[in-house]
C-alpha cells in the first residue's frame, strides 16, 4: 500500500499543526513508560529504587551515546532528502524500542533497546527544523512555544496512563506506549506533508555529517556556537528531572507509580499552559534575548527550591514556577534558527541535538549517582538529603547565563533585527 498524495503536498496552513500532533503523540508514548521505570529496573535488577537508579542513568547514557552519534547524521539526511522520511524512521523505532523494553527478561536486553532507540531518535530535533521551515522569523518564537506546549500535552496524559497502568503491571505501559508510537507513524505516513522545498536543499557532506564534525563548523561561527555551549550546560541541569525525578519521587516522598505519574501531569500542564499562553508573548513582547535570560534564571530558581523541598506539596508548588522558566529553550532556538541560514536548519537542530546527547551521556549518571550518594547517608547525617541533584543542576544552570550573555553581547544588533527580517548565513 502506498502513502496518499496528501503526504507529498507542500505544507499549507495545517503543516505547522500536523507536526504539533505528531510531537504530542511521540511524547505520550514516552511519557507513560516513566512512572514505571523504577519499577521495572527493580523487577529485573531485585535492587531497591535507592540502589536501581543507578542503571536509570546507566540507560540514559546508552541511548544518549547512540543519540550523540546518530543526530548530526539524521539532521544532515533531512536536509538532503527532506524532514518526513526522517520523522518516519525515528517515530517507527521508537516503537521497534519500546517493544524491546516491554519485553526485556534483563538488563542486557533492557541496554539494546535503548542503544537502538537513541540512534534513531530525531523527532524532536527535524521536528523543531519542520517549523523553521514552515514559519517567518517574527513567528517563531511562538511556534517553538507551542512545541514545547505540545511535550507538555504529552506529559498531562502519557504520566497519567502509565501510572494506572503500572499499577496493573510494570511492562504493559510498554506495550500501550509501543501502540501509540505505531499510530503515530501511521499518522505521519498517510497525513504529514513534507515540508522542505526542493530548491532549499543541500548536498550531505559527511564531514558534517557527524557530532564532532557539526560542533567543528558551529564552533566556527560565533554569532551561534555561545548558544549551544549554554545549550550544552542548561541540558546538563535539565537532565536531572528525566533521570531522577521518578526515584526521587519514590525515595523522597514514597510516592506509588500512580502519585509519580501524577506528580508528571502537573509537570505537564504547567508546561503545556506556560508554553501555550506564555512563552510566545514573552519571546515577541521582550524578544528573545530577554526571554532566554528570564527563562534560564526563572530555571535556576526553581530548581534551588526543588532542592529545599521537604514534602510533597511544596514540590507541586514549586513545579509551577519552573513552568515559567519553559520560555528559556523556545527563546534560544528562536535565536539559532533566525542565525541559520534556510538550507542548514537541519544541521543546526542537528548540532543542537548533539550537543544535548553530549550532555546527556554523563549528566544522567552525574545526577543518579548524586541523589543515590546523599540519599543513601545514615538520616541523622548531617549532609543526607533527597534534593542534592537538584542543588547541582540549579547551580549548572546559572553557569548556563555566562555562555549565553557572551552570545547576546556578540548578536545584540542581529537579535533586534529577528523579528524583520533572515539573518545573512554565518560563514
Amino acid at each position: 500500500m502506498t502513502a496518499p498524495e496528501t503526504s507529498t503536498k507542500k505544507p499549507g496552513k495545517n503543516a505547522f499543526f500536523f507536526v504539533v500532533v505528531a510531537v504530542i503523540l511521540n511524547m505520550l508514548s514516552f511519557g507513560i513508560i516513566m512512572p514505571v521505570m523504577p519499577a521495572l529496573l527493580e523487577d529485573i535488577t531485585g535492587l531497591g529504587a535507592a540502589q536501581s537508579v543507578v542503571y536509570g542513568g546507566w540507560l540514559s547514557m546508552t541511548f544518549a551515546i547512540a543519540n550523540f552519534m546518530a543526530m548530526p547524521i539524521l539532521g544532515g539526511l533531512s536536509d538532503r532528502y527532506g524532514r518526513r522520511p526522517v520523522l518516519l524512521a525515528s517515530i517507527g523505532m521508537l516503537g521497534i524500542d519500546l517493544l524491546i523494553m516491554g519485553l526485556a527478561p534483563t538488563l542486557s536486553v533492557l541496554f539494546l533497546g535503548r542503544f537502538l532507540g537513541g540512534f534513531f531518535s530525531g523527532t524532536y530535533s527535524v521536528a523543531n527544523a519542520y517549523i523553521a521551515d514552515v514559519t517567518e522569523p517574527e513567528d517563531r518564537g511562538r511556534a517553538f512555544g507551542m512545541m514545547g506546549a505540545a511535550f507538555g500535552v504529552g506529559f498531562i496524559l502519557g504520566p497519567v496512563f502509565g501510572g494506572l497502568l503500572g499499577e496493573v503491571n510494570a511492562r504493559l505501559p510498554f506495550f500501550v506506549a509501543a501502540g501509540i508510537a505505531g499510530i503515530n507513524f501511521l499518522y505521519g505516513l498517510f497525513i504529514l506533508p513534507e515540508s522542505l522545498r526542493e530548491e532549499d536543499r543541500r548536498e550531505f557532506n559527511l564531514a558534517r555529517a557527524n557530532p564532532f564534525g557539526t560542533m567543528v563548523h558551529f564552533a566556527k561561527v560565533p554569532r551561534v556556537a555561545w548558544f549551544i555551549v549554554a545549550i550544552g550546560l542548561f541540558q546538563i541541569a535539565h537532565a536531572v528531572y528525566p533521570s531522577t525525578w521518578n526515584f526521587h519521587g519514590e525515595i523522597r516522598y514514597d510516592w506509588s507509580e500512580l502519585e509519580i505519574g501524577l506528580s508528571l501531569a502537573a509537570v505537564g500542564v504547567g508546561s503545556a499552559v506556560s508554553q501555550a499562553l506564555l512563552t510566545g508573548y514573552l519571546i515577541k513582547r521582550f524578544g528573545p534575548m530577554r526571554a532566554g535570560l528570564f527563562g534560564l534564571v526563572a530555571n535556576a530558581i526553581a530548581l534551588l527550591l526543588f532542592a529545599a523541598a521537604e514534602a510533597p506539596w511544596m514540590a507541586y508548588a514549586i513545579i509551577f514556577v519552573s513552568a515559567i522558566g519553559g520560555v528559556a529553550m523556545p527563546a534560544i532556538n528562536t535565536i539559532t534558527s533566525t542565525l541559520t541560514p534556510r538550507n542548514a536548519q537541519g544541521e543546526l537542530q542537528g548540532a543542537q541535538a548533539s550537543m544535548m546527547a553530549f550532555t546527556l551521556i554523563f549528566s544522567p549518571v552525574l545526577m543518579t549517582q548524586t541523589l543515590k550518594y546523599f540519599a543513601n547517608l545514615p538520616v541523622d547525617h548531617p549532609l543526607h538529603t533527597g534534593g542534592a541533584a537538584f542543588l547541582l543542576a540549579g547551580v549548572i544552570t546559572a553557569l548556563a547565563l555566562i555562555p549565553f550573555l557572551i552570545g547576546a553581547g556578540i548578536n545584540r544588533r542581529a537579535i533586534a533585527e529577528s523579528a524583520s527580517q533572515d539573518a545573512s548565513p554565518a560563514e
